[in-house]
């Protein structure tokens, strides 16, 4: 392939699909309700042994195979070939995720548009705003879920180095700009000190079984494992690349992001005594109210600022999610990215679509099945089910199906042959282990 990731380009890609919305929400309030920067440093350690351990492997599929994940467990395995290339299609959750992310990402543009002239002044005139687009708004909430459809796709057709790797070399800086300029604003705020004692006072009383489970799950989600995406971006990755160094690079920018957002966010949670635990109605509600109390419309004027850092941080996961098929399409049937594409873009479409019938008032009731709204079933069979599956297989067959000489003369160059060893036993024995206990723990 000529169309390859500078250095550069890769550690950006593969951070820029970690990074995501949830880091405004998910990663600090995990970190807050798990004793703090003990909860980081578990995080930490977890990250760089055991969801390391897999990203390596999945590195190593891409790199040594140069295709896209089917193709890479058939072209790869020792044995059983035509039976592990049905692993590959796990990158199918990709696609599932993708499409009611880009829903979320369709909200957070609505919001961007709306903060510039209006801002609700409290919690249940923003929860009727909020409400009233998920629910009543079928026209508006698909108009903004297509524009992010669109450039997601036009992204993606420009190829690797003109479209994924322009959007994150250009995005990702102007991303983390924007937040230092956003945390510099915070840190002469009255909340500052209780959201940096929130995010960075480590607590170790309040680590137990649950918090390791949900660091390591924290873990495998943040290295963007489980879809294809590591083995797709690794295919297209230049041989001069030193593959451990842009490794760590990519792990310490998730979650020096994921802190400043954190920082941000809970600045103004903590400054006018909101609830820092409600996951994404921080965002919604909560902050929107927030900066409704900042005068001479400064406030609007943050809010449209921090819901275009939130976009910039989603369009760069929502590339991450397409490419892995996009590749695989290209590879197997010989037909052009636009083309790929297409196809792809259908399904997206109708699942998309579908996702968001299913919070429509007049709607619901014809897209919710088993107690579930349709979206809510997309997020969960790709949480509890298709990624942890996706990085169990990529674990288990580059640690018992693929050639260990291959491997060591790929990594022999950035480590020796003691952690080599060490890392090959992680692979096969504990990775899998923790992988199974983490989907056994989401599920019951």
């Amino acid at each position: 392939m000529n169309d390859k990731f500078s250095k550069i380009g890769f550690v950006l890609a593969v951070a820029g699909g970690a990074i995501g919305l949830g880091n405004a929400w998910k990663f600090p309030t995990l970190v807050g309700q798990n004793g703090g920067f003990a909860f980081v440093l578990l995080y930490l350690v977890l990250t760089i042994s055991i969801g390391f351990c897999v990203f390596l492997a999945e590195i190593a599929m891409g790199k040594l195979s140069h295709k896209d994940p089917v193709n890479a467990y058939k072209t790869l395995a020792l044995k059983y070939s035509q039976k592990w290339k049905f692993a590959g299609f796990f990158m199918l959750g990709g696609i599932f995720v993708l499409s009611f992310y880009l829903v979320i990402m369709g909200w957070v543009l609505k919001y961007m548009v709306t903060s510039i002239y209006y801002l609700p002044s409290n919690t249940q005139e923003a929860g009727a705003l909020f409400g009233n687009l998920v629910e009543n708004s079928v026209v508006e909430s698909s108009m903004y879920f297509l524009i992010a459809f669109v450039l997601t796709l036009f992204i993606v057709s420009k190829g690797v180095k003109s479209g994924i790797e322009k959007l994150n070399v250009w995005i990702m800086p102007s991303l983390f700009i924007m937040l230092i300029l956003m945390l510099g604003y915070c840190f002469f705020q009255d909340g500052f000190s209780q959201a940096f004692s929130y995010l960075f006072y480590p607590d170790f009383s309040k680590l137990n079984l649950n918090s390791i489970l949900t660091a390591l799950g924290l873990a495998f989600f943040t290295l963007c494992l489980g879809i294809g995406c590591i083995t797709t971006y690794a295919a297209s990755l230049k041989d001069d690349t030193n593959i451990i160094t842009s490794s760590l690079v990519i792990v310490l920018l998730n979650i020096c992001i994921g802190l400043m957002m954190g920082l941000i966010v809970f600045t103004f949670i903590f400054k006018f005594n909101a609830n820092p635990a409600e996951g994404a109605g921080l965002v919604f509600i909560s902050l929107t109210t927030l900066f409704s109390n900042l005068e001479n419309y400064f406030g609007n004027f943050l809010a449209f600022y921090f819901f275009l850092a939130l976009f910039f941080a989603g369009i760069t996961s929502a590339v991450s999610m397409i490419e892995p098929f996009t590749f695989y399409l290209i590879n197997e049937y010989k037909i052009s990215r636009v083309k790929a594409l297409v196809f792809i873009g259908f399904i997206v479409f109708i699942l998309g679509i579908s996702c968001i019938l299913s919070f429509s008032g007049a709607y619901k009731e014809y897209f919710s099945f088993f107690g579930l709204s349709f979206f809510d079933i997309l997020d969960k069979l790709t949480s509890n089910f298709m990624l942890p599956l996706g990085a169990l297989a990529s674990a288990i067959f580059v640690g018992f199906f693929m050639s260990k000489e291959k491997i060591y003369q790929l990594f022999s160059q950035f480590m020796g042959n003691k952690t080599f060893e060490i890392w090959y036993f992680l692979l096969r024995f504990i990775a899998p282990l923790a992988i199974i206990i983490i989907m056994l723990n989401q599920i019951l």
